[in-house]
């Protein structure tokens, strides 16, 4: 399948990252950074019980201290503003809508989690608005606590729209014809897991500042945001309730989001709220200890998944029933991560020709609970590679042939859950991967660890994910509350550099470099010459921001139509240039050319005729050279690929250790390899992280007991493996760059390999089954349990 990329010069090459000289140098600019004259300092009080009636708020203390400009309760909103939305509706299978309770930013009468903002001090410094609230005196009322998904409907009710805890039931599939293909299956596998829960840890902490000016009626948010325009119109439309060009968000440098600042958070609201009713500019900067009770977390779930087969290991159906925790309340994004984001990813690499999946969302008294690194998809691989390694092991076929005999080796594919795969090659990852990990060479390598007393284990995953999250109308269909599509504006400037203005938003991924390689690349000028402008509501077209690996897909491919409308009005401008035909004029190499001759024009000349538009006909054309375009996609991008991964395991301490990860992607077209191996490689060790060292838990009174860095464990340098790392190109057919993403696939990939090797490993001691993380402490007692 042809590179519609390969043509243009820059694109392809390991260009260094041009964002990086800011931040290397210490001159990024952050939301921390941001100073208004005469800017007031918030602090928030949080709610240190999970579940309880607040009776009395007494701030009469408080407000007499020093610098202490106000003090906010959930009485100063309740019935003057709207609460904080969530962005999609999930339907039950009878056609009612799921259950959806309010969300005040500012507590009103009953706390749900522990961290949940009660009160908000505005102070003259930071310092004296810590005192003020630790003066503060709330009366709460303690009620029962649920904090496991498993006991909700039998817990104490959060909401009063959902007595017994449940928010929605979500199906896709036939299930009658799925049952009773099980019932005449050869053989069935049947796997029971859990997705554990994660709390994102991006370096940069939440932040906001904001600012309201009296004569224009305008407020100015800056904020800690991977989508600038949707919280704009949340916080306009749904809570200030003010004409949204009255409302102006700036998303500068951010320092990661993992999808974790894709919410409209409680914080911004408030600080948003606080500064347009003083008048004043006013800032909040999340404390790490914050963000570990704030910030939403991720995954999150209880499967049980069945495969039915033939006696060959031929998959015939695919059953799974998933109970997933939403947390206190529904979070922007979060009823639609493990239902429509997960479920119609089961199908995987495989040709399983029936699937029915069935998922039950609960409210529990923790934090709410949202998009993190993958969404959805992470939770369907994991799922999904568990069990088919497991049914390869019941049947006795090796890791690759269970996978090979069920590959989707023809495209278009229409899958049974809804998707409909446009390309890819499978089976080539698969074989690439192999020869990248030296598979021939494990036994080797198994029996040198044997020889020191080691275990060593070698696991497969076969992943896919679905990116660049679209149509807007199918996504409205589905119960998408907003359109998703992007928008690029592209301006010339007279002296023929570029200036690039995107929806999309960077916060790490190399926006900066890899769209100014684009735009370089098909106009055949100097990437220095290429400026892109992001994160400014005030400054960029209407955009969805970043997440789900869109920006290149999605807002790439808006950029490349501005472009071509760019093209085609320079070379009208050519043609008038040399005396030719339009249909004569070709673009090349940055020069437009009258065919089969030597007449030719730079691509800077005719930007700056355009300006100075004496040598072509007004009447025929205007001047300048702006153009913007919306592009919608017809269908989501599919990257997909094979990781393989080999552990160490010491059975006397439960010790495992990832001594190499290989990982054979295809992302479509490149646009910078280097940038790629940085994401893919990034998140493999966010995976690891999950797999072996991250887990959020929560005591039976609700309260978080991996709140810091000393309990909750992340990935050191210290834990990084071998990488092997390599790709395979099958362009994505459906939007005009060819590109797939690549953001999140390290992610979703990982963590299933990893089990899987680590269970390999143990499988001689007898254990053949672990939940993730698998901590020694958790490897060590599978062991004994073993013995």
């Amino acid at each position: 399948m042809s590179n519609p990329m390969a043509a243009l010069s820059h694109v392809g090459e390991s260009v260094r990252r041009v964002e990086d000289a800011r931040f290397l140098t210490g001159t990024g600019q952050y939301v921390d950074d941001v100073h208004h004259d005469g800017q007031k300092r918030a602090v928030f009080v949080r709610s240190p019980h999970a579940h309880a009636t607040l009776k009395h708020i007494d701030t009469a203390q408080a407000s007499q201290m020093p610098g202490v400009v106000a003090i906010f309760t959930g009485a100063d909103i309740e019935g003057q503003v709207g609460g904080l939305p969530t962005g999609w509706l999930i339907t039950n299978p009878d056609g009612s809508p799921m259950k959806e309770p309010p969300h005040p930013f500012l507590a009103q009468h009953k706390v749900r989690y522990v961290g949940e903002l009660v009160a908000m001090v505005v102070a003259d410094t930071l310092e004296q608005a810590k005192d003020a609230a630790e003066a503060i005196e709330i009366d709460y009322d303690p009620l029962d606590v649920v904090v496991d998904m498993r006991q909700a409907r039998q817990g104490p009710a959060l909401h009063d729209e959902a007595a017994d805890n449940h928010c929605y039931t979500w199906v896709l599939g036939d299930k009658a014809a799925v049952d009773a293909t099980f019932d005449s299956a050869a053989h069935v596998t049947r796997i029971e897991l859990v997705n554990n829960r994660l709390i994102p840890n991006a370096m940069e902490p939440r932040a906001d500042n904001a600012r309201h000016d009296r004569a224009t009626g305008e407020s100015t948010l800056y904020t800690t945001s991977q989508n600038p325009h949707l919280a704009r119109l949340l916080l306009a439309a749904n809570v200030l309730q003010v004409p949204e060009h009255k409302m102006r968000v700036i998303a500068p440098d951010v320092g990661g989001g993992f999808g974790s600042k894709i919410n409209l958070y409680a914080e911004d609201a408030a600080v948003a709220w606080a500064s347009r009713t003083l008048g004043r500019p006013v800032k909040w900067t999340a404390e790490r200890s914050e963000s570990f009770v704030s910030d939403t977390h991720g995954r999150d779930h209880i499967t049980v998944a069945e495969m039915a087969m033939d006696a060959n290991g031929q998959f015939l159906a695919l059953r799974v029933h998933s109970h997933v925790n939403l947390g206190a309340y529904l979070a922007t994004f979060g009823p639609v991560v493990p239902t429509i984001l997960y479920g119609t990813l089961l199908a995987g690499q495989y040709t399983t020709p029936q699937i029915y999946v069935e998922v039950d969302g609960w409210f529990t008294n923790t934090v709410p609970v949202d998009a993190y690194r993958g969404a959805g998809r992470p939770e369907a691989a994991y799922l999904i590679e568990r069990l088919v390694t497991r049914c390869g092991w019941e049947l006795g076929l090796s890791q690759d042939e269970i996978r090979r005999r069920n590959f989707i080796t023809e495209f278009p594919y229409q899958t049974p859950v809804a998707l409909l795969y446009d390309t890819g090659d499978f089976p080539q990852c698969l074989d690439e991967a192999m020869k990248l990990a030296d598979v021939a060479g494990f036994e080797a390598r198994r029996q040198a660890s044997e020889a020191k007393g080691l275990k060593r284990g070698i696991g497969y995953s076969s992943y896919i994910e679905a990116c660049g999250l679209a149509p807007s109308q199918i996504v409205g269909q589905l119960g998408g509350r907003a359109g998703l599509y992007e928008c690029g504006e592209v301006r010339v400037n007279p002296t023929g550099s570029v200036t690039v203005f995107t929806g999309t938003h960077s916060h790490g991924q190399g926006h900066e470099t890899a769209f100014a390689q684009l735009v370089a690349g098909r106009l055949g000028i100097p990437i220095e010459n290429v400026e892109v402008v992001h994160g400014d509501t005030g400054r960029i077209p209407f955009g969805m921001g970043t997440y789900g690996s869109r920006s290149l897909a999605v807002g790439g491919s808006a950029i490349m139509k501005a472009v071509d409308k760019i093209e085609e009005k320079s070379k009208k401008i050519a043609a008038h240039l040399m005396e030719a035909a339009e249909a004569d004029i070709e673009f090349v190499q940055g020069e437009f050319r009258v065919k089969g001759t030597d007449k030719a024009v730079p691509f800077a000349q005719v930007a700056l005729a355009a300006y100075v538009p004496h040598n072509y006909p007004l009447d025929k054309l205007e001047p300048g050279l702006n153009e913007t375009a919306f592009y919608d996609p017809g269908n989501f991008t599919y990257p997909a690929g094979t990781h393989i991964c080999e552990v160490e395991v010491d059975p006397d301490t439960g010790v495992v250790r990832v001594e190499r990860f290989t990982a054979v992607d295809d992302f479509g077209v490149i646009i910078n390899p280097m940038i790629v191996e940085g994401q893919v490689q990034g998140g493999i060790m966010q995976g690891i992280g999950q797999a072996l060292l991250e887990e959020c838990v929560y005591d039976d009174n609700g309260q978080l007991l991996t709140g810091s860095y000393m309990d909750y464990t992340m990935p050191r340098a210290t834990d990084f493996p071998d990488f092997r790392l390599g790709t395979v190109c099958t362009p994505c057919t459906h939007n005009p760059i060819g590109s797939k993403g690549c953001g999140e696939a390290g992610t979703i990939g990982s963590p299933p390999a990893v089990i899987n090797a680590l269970l390999d490993a143990l499988a001689p001691l007898g254990v053949h089954d672990i939940d993730m993380p698998a901590t020694p402490h958790r490897v060590w007692q599978a062991i004994q349990a073993a013995h």
